[in-house]
């Protein structure tokens, strides 16, 4: 009767990697009980989840080939698109939200075109734009742009509005923090950047008013929902969202946030079911309406049957 905050299995996303080949699960060493999984083990992981009660999941692609400029992400038979059309035939009431970057399918590891030395903010928006395009017509339900590249909302937006997808909506990665707790993900998705770092476009760690600036300008450019990430380290941008910003704010409890949490519980530091539950139950209580998290399937399980706690 006094309880403040409750999680539902509604308000969690499952992230996923989709790599190429058929009955393939790799598991990534650096993150327990996740793997890249092809497109064919895609689909049954979704079977299994939407039985849990997780209806959301969140794509992320590992391509054949790389290119300079990650144009081979924008294809429409690419592994994210080819990945949507198959969960979407297998399990047509899963809600598949798309990673729009470039990160995975440059060579180099950066999140858009280089020239000299450094990512061409404007040159990024087209590839952009036309992954989120290509991933529409594929049949995707929403569109996360993670790049940061300045006016990013508003290109993907009029893209995707002249190609007839006004129906599919932009969450928006708006407050996101140049992180050391993206190592592990980028084993996943096989993204480390092979030159420098992406202190040049997203965000400095100790900066607050600059989050809400940022989200600010992607509301003004036609975001459905903005996200801080990561999560943990930055509640309090997540409270100051959700203060400000009358719009429903996601959260990501991001890879090495996790890979922390099952390193500690192996060694028998912590209570790792404990500590989960409490670290979702703070970053529901920041203010997030949507928590992106690698947990979110070990939760669905631990809950036998229930639907929230």
């Amino acid at each position: 009767m006094v309880n403040e905050t409750t999680v539902s299995l509604d308000n969690l996303v499952m992230p996923l990697f989709a790599c190429p080949g058929e009955k393939v699960k790799n598991p990534i060493g650096s993150m327990p009980g996740n793997y890249q999984l092809s497109v064919d083990m895609l689909v049954e992981e979704c079977r299994e989840l939407y039985g849990l009660g997780i209806k959301s999941v969140l794509l992320f692609g590992i391509p054949e080939e790389k290119d300079e400029h990650g144009l081979v992400g924008a294809d429409d038979n690419a592994i994210i698109p080819r990945a949507i059309r198959a969960i979407k035939d297998a399990v047509p009431e899963m809600f598949i939200i798309a990673d729009v970057c470039n990160c995975e399918y440059t060579t180099h590891g950066h999140c858009g075109t280089i020239v000299n030395q450094d990512v061409d903010n404007d040159l990024t928006l087209k590839t952009l734009a036309k992954q989120a395009v290509a991933f529409a017509r594929a049949g995707v339900d929403m569109v996360a742009p993670s790049d940061m590249m300045d006016g990013r909302v508003v290109y993907i937006r009029e893209s995707l509005d002249e190609e007839g997808f006004t129906q599919v909506p932009i969450m928006a990665y708006s407050a996101k923090y140049a992180s050391a707790f993206y190592g592990p993900f980028r084993d996943a998705a096989e993204s480390s950047p092979q030159f420098g770092d992406r202190q040049t476009y997203q965000m400095n760690p100790s900066n607050s008013n600059e989050a809400m600036r940022e989200i600010e300008l992607d509301v003004e450019e036609g975001a459905d929902i903005v996200m801080v990430k990561p999560a943990l380290s930055y509640l309090d941008i997540i409270r100051r969202a959700r203060d400000t910003f009358n719009i429903p704010i996601a959260a990501y409890n991001v890879s090495g946030e996790f890979s922390m949490v099952k390193a500690a519980a192996q060694n028998g530091w912590i209570d790792g079911r404990r500590i989960t539950l409490e670290i979702i139950r703070s970053i529901r209580r920041a203010g997030a309406d949507i928590i992106i998290t690698y947990h979110a399937k070990e939760i669905a399980q631990w809950l036998e049957g229930k639907t929230s706690f």
